[in-house]
Formats: structure tokens, sequence, C-alpha cells
């Protein structure tokens, strides 16, 4: 469903949950995970950018978390009745735009659940991490995704990347439009790794969570120290950073149980 903005599907009954993809907000992957909770949810997706819904290939500029909120606080007025609220699940940087939603809009949420939010700024060597989230968007530029692809891998498991030798292949401007990846690492990963949460959450209302397979990396410390910070929940969920495309079902019940549902 679009209107001249916004982009989102919905299926299934029941409380609604919106759902924040991460990477560039495109849905992709996510059929098995909606499948598994729209038997008892109405599963609002929202896509960002509209890259699921024929804006893929087309031009996009450097994204902001405060735009994705403010997008997602929109669907929510759109399918939502007056007065009623909703279920939240963001991962990675969908997860930066949940913390967001929940600073500024918490009357319209019920329980929101942050996957892995890269929101390394909080972290007491917060600020180095963000330069090696910075360097991978450097190596995307010079080297291209392959690159910052390994690069990537490593600073998500607290590794020093290897020197790359491998010929740079820096994508043509036609071929990143038509790549998701590739539009998360030029347009999104530099500002939503830079974003601070707020200082005031409604803990009440926030579980933090990360990925039992992440134990001892650098998001899975992140989101314990981001839960104690804000005094929320802490939850682990099945597989890694990646646990909803990799474990939907046991993924879409873990995700249940902390909702309470």
């Amino acid at each position: 469903m679009t209107d001249a903005t916004d982009h989102y599907d919905v299926r299934g009954s029941g409380p609604v949950l919106l759902i924040i993809p991460g990477g560039a907000g495109h849905p992709m992957g996510l059929g098995p995970l909606t499948d598994a909770l729209a038997g008892r949810f109405t599963v609002v997706t929202y896509d960002p950018l509209g890259l699921a819904h024929g804006r893929l290939g087309e031009p996009v500029g450097d994204q902001r978390v405060e735009d994705w909120s403010e997008g997602a606080h929109r669907v929510l007025d759109a399918v939502l009745a007056d007065g009623d609220s909703a279920f939240v699940l963001g991962t990675s940087a969908g997860a930066v735009a949940a913390l967001d939603l929940l600073a500024r809009h918490p009357d319209r949420l019920g329980r929101v659940v942050t996957h892995e939010p890269p929101v390394v700024g909080i972290l007491p060597d917060g600020a180095e991490r963000q330069a090696e989230f910075r360097a991978v968007c450097d190596a995307y530029d010079t080297a291209g995704l392959d690159a910052a692809a390994r690069r990537m891998t490593a600073v998500l498991a607290g590794q020093q990347p290897e020197d790359d030798d491998t010929e740079p292949r820096p994508l043509p401007r036609s071929e990143e439009l038509s790549n998701p990846m590739a539009l998360s690492l030029r347009h999104v990963l530099r500002p939503f790794t830079a974003y601070t949460p707020a200082t005031d959450l409604p803990g009440i209302q926030l579980t933090v969570a990360a990925g039992a397979d992440s134990r001892g990396q650098l998001l899975h410390r992140t989101a314990e120290l981001l839960a104690a910070s804000t005094h929320s929940e802490f939850v682990e969920f099945p597989g890694g950073h990646m646990g909803t495309l990799q474990h939907p079902a046991a993924f879409a019940e873990r995700l249940t149980e902390t909702l309470k549902i």
C-alpha cells in the first residue's frame, strides 16, 4: 500500500505489529517471518525507500533516522484507529529508527523490540567503533561491495579487518541504485551508526534484543549496554544479526513471547 510518500504492506489479523527492516529498509527475505506472524498479528511492513514498491533503481539520497521514524509514525496513523497503539519490531538500521520512533511518539506504541541496533556510540569505545563503520563506507566507495562486506563482517565480529589486496570494483551508479545492500552502504550505514539514542527512553515499553549467535560480538555488547542504560528488558533471539532471515519461525515465536501475546 502507498500514499504520496509512504510505502508499506499489510497482512494477517490481530494486534498491529509494525516491522521496520534493516539495511536500506528493503523487506526482501522477510516473507517467511511475516508468514509466521500473520496468524497472530496484523503485520505492517514498512518500506521507507519504497524499494519493494517500484522505486528500486530510482535516485536515492542520504537518509536520516528521523525521516524513517516519522514515516513509520505516518504509517501507524494510517493503519491504527484513534487511540490504538501498535507493537514494533525494528532490526539493524530499522531498530535505530524504532528507537527514534519510541522517543518521539511513545503514545502510539505498545512494546518496541529493537534487534541489534548499531548505536555503537553509546559504548565506552564508541567513537572508535563509529569510525570503523565509516571505514566500511569508505571501503565501499573506493573498493566496492565485496571489500565493504568483508570489512563489515570483521567489524561486527570485533576483529581487525585484514588488508584487502583484491582488485577494486566500485559499482557504477546505475548498478548501485538497483542493489539494496549498496544503497545501505552509500546512504544509510554512516548516518544511522552515528545516531545516539535519547537518554530518557521509556524503558517500560522497550525490549532490546540481540542474536544468541552474536554473543561476544559488537552489536550484542551494544544491545546489552543499551538495555542497561535505559532500564529496559534484554532478550536473546535465535540466530545472529540476520536472525529474521536465518530462523524466521523461531524468531517469530520468540517475538510473540516477548510481546506477551
